[in-house]
């Protein structure tokens, strides 16, 4: 009959349990955190910017991730030719080295807009 008591006793005192788990429990909350904070906001990231550079189109302007500023001119499968400064001169590089991409469309739209509040 002692020993039941003393089993209850160290149960609700919580010496029953596995030592154990309670350090386990702040690592799993650290990695969690990690991956809301830093590892899931630079996969969508680098999702939208693949997405751009999918639809690369003739005339949009990119920034290389060398700090190269250019207009598309080219595209192939696999590499991009820009047209960076002066008269005729064509650069070469590889799709994912194209760090940012502006639109033609967007920039379009942006002048019209602007063009109709200086009407106004």
């Amino acid at each position: 009959m002692t020993s039941t008591l003393d089993s209850l006793f160290l149960l609700a005192q919580g010496g029953g349990g596995n030592p154990l788990a309670g350090q386990f429990v702040p690592i799993i909350l650290m990695v969690a955190m990690f991956y809301l904070l830093l590892i899931r906001p630079q996969q969508k990231a680098r999702k939208e910017l693949q997405a751009r550079i999918d639809s690369l189109e003739k005339g949009d302007k990119v920034i290389t991730t060398g700090g190269m500023h250019g207009t598309v001119h080219q595209i192939s499968e696999k590499t991009v030719t820009l047209k960076a400064g002066g008269d005729n001169v064509f650069l070469t590089f590889d799709k994912p080295s194209v760090a940012s991409v502006i639109k033609l469309k967007s920039e379009k739209a942006a002048s019209s807009k602007d063009t109709k509040t200086d009407k106004k």
